[in-house]
Protein backbone atom coordinates (compact mmCIF):
# COMPACT_ATOMS: atom_id res chain seq x y z
CA UNK A 1 0.00 0.00 0.00
CA UNK A 2 2.81 2.52 0.97
CA UNK A 3 3.91 3.74 -2.31
CA UNK A 4 6.81 6.60 -3.39
CA UNK A 5 5.75 10.16 -4.04
CA UNK A 6 6.45 9.82 -7.92
CA UNK A 7 4.11 6.68 -7.56
CA UNK A 8 1.39 7.71 -5.98
CA UNK A 9 1.96 11.11 -8.11
CA UNK A 10 1.03 8.91 -11.49
CA UNK A 11 -1.77 7.03 -9.36
CA UNK A 12 -2.82 10.89 -9.42
CA UNK A 13 -3.27 10.79 -13.34
CA UNK A 14 -4.29 7.61 -13.71
CA UNK A 15 -7.17 8.45 -11.63
CA UNK A 16 -7.68 11.74 -14.03
CA UNK A 17 -7.26 9.40 -16.75
CA UNK A 18 -10.16 7.03 -15.82
CA UNK A 19 -12.30 10.53 -15.02
CA UNK A 20 -11.98 11.76 -18.15
CA UNK A 21 -12.63 8.59 -20.49
CA UNK A 22 -15.71 7.59 -17.99
CA UNK A 23 -17.49 11.23 -18.02
CA UNK A 24 -16.96 11.42 -22.18
CA UNK A 25 -18.10 8.08 -22.47
CA UNK A 26 -21.22 8.53 -20.05
CA UNK A 27 -21.76 11.80 -22.04
CA UNK A 28 -22.12 13.49 -18.48
CA UNK A 29 -20.79 13.47 -15.13
CA UNK A 30 -18.74 15.98 -13.15
CA UNK A 31 -14.85 16.01 -14.28
CA UNK A 32 -13.93 19.42 -12.96
CA UNK A 33 -14.06 18.62 -9.23
CA UNK A 34 -12.78 15.25 -9.52
CA UNK A 35 -9.80 16.20 -11.24
CA UNK A 36 -8.83 18.43 -8.44
CA UNK A 37 -9.56 15.75 -6.12
CA UNK A 38 -7.25 13.35 -7.75
CA UNK A 39 -3.64 13.77 -6.23
CA UNK A 40 -5.92 13.55 -2.58
CA UNK A 41 -7.51 10.67 -3.24
CA UNK A 42 -4.25 8.88 -4.53
CA UNK A 43 -2.85 10.05 -1.27
CA UNK A 44 -5.64 8.49 0.57
CA UNK A 45 -6.04 5.09 -0.83
CA UNK A 46 -2.53 4.37 -2.14
CA UNK A 47 -0.55 5.44 0.89
CA UNK A 48 -2.34 7.08 4.11
CA UNK A 49 -5.77 4.99 4.55
CA UNK A 50 -5.38 1.47 6.29
CA UNK A 51 -7.76 -0.65 4.14
CA UNK A 52 -8.11 -3.79 2.57
CA UNK A 53 -10.58 -4.16 -0.76
CA UNK A 54 -10.64 -7.99 0.86
CA UNK A 55 -12.22 -7.30 3.50
CA UNK A 56 -14.50 -4.07 2.99
CA UNK A 57 -16.41 -4.33 6.17
CA UNK A 58 -13.56 -4.84 8.25
CA UNK A 59 -13.90 -3.49 11.94
CA UNK A 60 -10.87 -1.71 12.08
CA UNK A 61 -10.61 0.05 8.26
CA UNK A 62 -10.28 4.06 8.20
CA UNK A 63 -13.37 5.02 6.44
CA UNK A 64 -13.70 8.06 3.39
CA UNK A 65 -16.93 10.13 2.86
CA UNK A 66 -17.09 11.92 -0.04
CA UNK A 67 -19.06 15.00 0.65
CA UNK A 68 -19.18 16.49 -2.60
CA UNK A 69 -21.03 13.05 -4.06
CA UNK A 70 -21.18 14.89 -7.41
CA UNK A 71 -17.40 14.04 -7.63
CA UNK A 72 -17.86 10.30 -7.39
CA UNK A 73 -15.47 9.67 -10.78
CA UNK A 74 -12.80 10.12 -8.59
CA UNK A 75 -13.69 7.96 -6.19
CA UNK A 76 -15.36 5.09 -8.54
CA UNK A 77 -11.83 5.26 -9.89
CA UNK A 78 -9.42 5.27 -7.03
CA UNK A 79 -11.75 2.18 -5.47
CA UNK A 80 -11.20 0.34 -9.04
CA UNK A 81 -7.57 1.03 -9.06
CA UNK A 82 -7.34 -0.25 -5.22
CA UNK A 83 -9.05 -3.46 -6.30
CA UNK A 84 -13.12 -2.97 -4.60
CA UNK A 85 -14.04 -3.34 -8.45
CA UNK A 86 -12.81 -4.06 -12.16
CA UNK A 87 -11.82 -1.23 -14.04
CA UNK A 88 -13.18 -2.02 -16.92
CA UNK A 89 -16.31 -1.05 -14.67
CA UNK A 90 -16.06 2.26 -14.67
CA UNK A 91 -16.84 3.09 -18.25
CA UNK A 92 -20.12 1.98 -17.06
CA UNK A 93 -20.41 5.25 -15.48
CA UNK A 94 -24.18 6.50 -15.17
CA UNK A 95 -25.50 3.68 -17.37
CA UNK A 96 -28.62 1.80 -17.13
CA UNK A 97 -28.51 -1.01 -14.99
CA UNK A 98 -24.70 0.49 -13.55
CA UNK A 99 -23.81 0.06 -10.02
CA UNK A 100 -21.65 3.55 -10.73
CA UNK A 101 -24.69 5.82 -10.19
CA UNK A 102 -23.76 9.69 -10.51
CA UNK A 103 -23.66 10.07 -7.00
CA UNK A 104 -22.24 7.15 -4.81
CA UNK A 105 -24.74 5.03 -3.23
CA UNK A 106 -23.62 2.59 -0.21
CA UNK A 107 -23.36 -0.79 -0.53
CA UNK A 108 -23.97 -0.55 -4.30
CA UNK A 109 -20.07 -1.12 -4.83
CA UNK A 110 -17.45 -2.36 -1.52
CA UNK A 111 -15.48 0.56 -0.17
CA UNK A 112 -18.51 3.61 -0.34
CA UNK A 113 -19.43 4.18 3.37
CA UNK A 114 -22.33 6.94 3.36
CA UNK A 115 -24.49 7.58 0.47
CA UNK A 116 -23.55 11.00 -0.41
CA UNK A 117 -25.02 13.93 -2.84
CA UNK A 118 -27.06 16.24 -1.19
CA UNK A 119 -24.61 18.98 0.07
CA UNK A 120 -23.57 19.61 3.47
CA UNK A 121 -24.52 16.37 4.94
CA UNK A 122 -21.28 14.42 4.33
CA UNK A 123 -19.77 16.02 7.44
CA UNK A 124 -22.44 14.94 9.80
CA UNK A 125 -22.30 11.60 8.45
CA UNK A 126 -18.54 11.70 9.15
CA UNK A 127 -18.79 12.88 12.76
CA UNK A 128 -21.10 10.15 13.57
CA UNK A 129 -18.51 7.50 12.45
CA UNK A 130 -16.05 9.03 14.10
CA UNK A 131 -18.25 9.38 17.41
CA UNK A 132 -19.08 5.47 16.80
CA UNK A 133 -15.78 4.52 16.86
CA UNK A 134 -14.18 6.23 19.81
CA UNK A 135 -17.35 4.95 22.17
CA UNK A 136 -16.48 1.62 20.97
CA UNK A 137 -13.08 1.99 22.14
CA UNK A 138 -11.59 2.21 17.93
CA UNK A 139 -8.62 3.99 16.51
CA UNK A 140 -9.67 3.95 12.46
CA UNK A 141 -9.45 7.42 11.28
CA UNK A 142 -12.64 8.72 9.62
CA UNK A 143 -11.78 11.02 6.41
CA UNK A 144 -14.39 13.48 4.55
CA UNK A 145 -13.87 15.64 1.69
CA UNK A 146 -15.74 18.74 1.72
CA UNK A 147 -16.24 20.72 -1.96
CA UNK A 148 -15.17 24.61 -1.02
CA UNK A 149 -19.15 25.62 -2.41
CA UNK A 150 -20.41 23.15 -0.16
CA UNK A 151 -19.27 25.13 2.95
CA UNK A 152 -22.04 27.92 1.75
CA UNK A 153 -24.38 25.05 3.68
CA UNK A 154 -24.98 25.73 7.47
CA UNK A 155 -25.20 22.37 8.69
CA UNK A 156 -21.65 21.60 7.88
CA UNK A 157 -21.21 24.42 10.95
CA UNK A 158 -23.39 22.23 13.44
CA UNK A 159 -21.34 19.01 12.83
CA UNK A 160 -17.95 21.40 12.73
CA UNK A 161 -19.37 22.61 16.35
CA UNK A 162 -20.19 18.65 17.21
CA UNK A 163 -17.13 17.30 16.69
CA UNK A 164 -15.10 19.88 18.60
CA UNK A 165 -17.41 19.55 21.45
CA UNK A 166 -16.56 15.53 21.12
CA UNK A 167 -13.14 16.27 19.98
CA UNK A 168 -13.59 13.64 17.68
CA UNK A 169 -9.44 13.41 17.22
CA UNK A 170 -9.54 10.58 14.52
CA UNK A 171 -11.45 12.96 12.10
CA UNK A 172 -9.64 14.79 9.36
CA UNK A 173 -11.69 17.23 6.61
CA UNK A 174 -10.17 17.91 3.75
CA UNK A 175 -11.17 20.75 1.41
CA UNK A 176 -11.57 21.02 -2.21
CA UNK A 177 -10.30 24.91 -2.06
CA UNK A 178 -11.14 25.07 -6.36
CA UNK A 179 -12.58 28.39 -5.90
CA UNK A 180 -15.31 27.34 -8.39
CA UNK A 181 -19.00 25.80 -8.21
CA UNK A 182 -21.43 24.98 -10.15
CA UNK A 183 -23.20 29.16 -10.48
CA UNK A 184 -19.69 30.58 -10.37
CA UNK A 185 -16.78 31.73 -8.47
CA UNK A 186 -17.33 30.52 -4.77
CA UNK A 187 -16.09 34.15 -3.89
CA UNK A 188 -19.17 36.31 -5.43
CA UNK A 189 -21.71 33.38 -5.32
CA UNK A 190 -21.39 33.37 -1.40
CA UNK A 191 -17.81 34.17 -0.06
CA UNK A 192 -16.89 31.97 2.41
CA UNK A 193 -14.02 33.77 3.84
CA UNK A 194 -12.04 33.67 6.12
CA UNK A 195 -11.55 30.10 5.99
CA UNK A 196 -9.01 29.22 8.09
CA UNK A 197 -10.30 31.06 10.63
CA UNK A 198 -13.99 29.62 10.97
CA UNK A 199 -12.24 26.34 11.52
CA UNK A 200 -9.78 27.52 14.09
CA UNK A 201 -13.00 29.25 15.87
CA UNK A 202 -15.39 26.02 15.82
CA UNK A 203 -11.97 24.77 17.79
CA UNK A 204 -10.18 22.39 15.18
CA UNK A 205 -6.54 22.21 14.29
CA UNK A 206 -6.46 23.68 10.94
CA UNK A 207 -3.78 23.44 8.44
CA UNK A 208 -3.51 24.50 4.78
CA UNK A 209 -1.59 22.96 1.94
CA UNK A 210 -1.12 22.76 -1.85
CA UNK A 211 -3.28 20.35 -3.21
CA UNK A 212 -1.46 19.27 -5.91
CA UNK A 213 1.72 18.52 -3.60
CA UNK A 214 2.09 14.98 -2.50
CA UNK A 215 4.56 15.13 0.20
CA UNK A 216 2.28 18.31 1.23
CA UNK A 217 -0.10 16.31 1.38
CA UNK A 218 1.21 13.59 3.08
CA UNK A 219 2.78 15.72 5.85
CA UNK A 220 -0.71 17.02 6.34
CA UNK A 221 -2.28 13.85 6.99
CA UNK A 222 0.49 12.85 9.26
CA UNK A 223 0.35 16.07 11.64
CA UNK A 224 -3.71 15.37 11.50
CA UNK A 225 -2.75 11.69 13.36
CA UNK A 226 -1.36 13.32 15.91
CA UNK A 227 -3.47 15.81 16.70
CA UNK A 228 -5.41 16.56 19.86
CA UNK A 229 -8.37 17.56 18.04
CA UNK A 230 -10.28 17.02 15.03
CA UNK A 231 -8.73 18.72 12.17
CA UNK A 232 -9.14 20.43 8.91
CA UNK A 233 -6.90 20.41 5.51
CA UNK A 234 -7.79 23.28 3.38
CA UNK A 235 -6.40 22.08 -0.08
CA UNK A 236 -5.77 24.97 -2.62
CA UNK A 237 -6.58 23.56 -5.81
CA UNK A 238 -7.26 24.08 -9.58
CA UNK A 239 -10.79 23.01 -10.72
CA UNK A 240 -10.13 20.38 -13.98
CA UNK A 241 -6.36 20.33 -12.62
CA UNK A 242 -4.60 17.92 -15.67
CA UNK A 243 -6.12 19.08 -18.26
CA UNK A 244 -5.06 22.24 -20.17
CA UNK A 245 -8.58 23.40 -21.56
CA UNK A 246 -10.48 22.36 -18.29
CA UNK A 247 -8.52 23.91 -15.69
CA UNK A 248 -9.95 26.64 -14.12
CA UNK A 249 -12.90 26.85 -16.73
CA UNK A 250 -16.32 26.65 -14.29
CA UNK A 251 -17.72 25.01 -17.30
CA UNK A 252 -16.38 21.31 -16.64
CA UNK A 253 -17.96 21.52 -13.55
CA UNK A 254 -20.92 19.33 -14.58
CA UNK A 255 -20.14 18.97 -18.33
CA UNK A 256 -18.07 16.06 -20.02
CA UNK A 257 -15.36 16.21 -23.03
CA UNK A 258 -16.45 15.90 -26.27
CA UNK A 259 -14.59 13.50 -28.81
CA UNK A 260 -12.05 15.97 -29.75
CA UNK A 261 -11.76 17.14 -26.41
CA UNK A 262 -11.10 13.75 -25.40
CA UNK A 263 -8.30 13.26 -27.20
CA UNK A 264 -6.99 15.88 -26.35
CA UNK A 265 -6.85 15.67 -22.46
CA UNK A 266 -6.18 11.45 -22.70
CA UNK A 267 -2.98 12.79 -24.91
CA UNK A 268 -2.26 15.03 -22.43
CA UNK A 269 -2.41 12.94 -19.32
CA UNK A 270 -0.86 10.20 -20.73
CA UNK A 271 1.97 12.30 -21.43
CA UNK A 272 2.39 13.07 -17.43
CA UNK A 273 1.57 9.37 -16.23
CA UNK A 274 4.93 8.42 -18.92
CA UNK A 275 7.21 11.20 -17.31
Amino acid sequence: MVKTTEEIARMANVLRLHVVEMTTEAGSGHPGGSLSAADLMAVLYFRVMKHDPKRPKWADRDRFILSKGHAAPILYSALAEAGYMPVEELKTLRKMGSRLQGHPVKDKIPGIEMSTGSLGQGLSMACGIALAGKMDGKDYRTFCLLGDGELQSGQNWEAAMFASHYCLRRLTVFVDRNRLQISGCTDNVMNIEPLADKWRAFGWNVMEADGHNIDAIIDACDKADKADRPSCVILDTVKGKGVSFMEDKVEFHGKSCDCEQNECAVREIMEAIEK
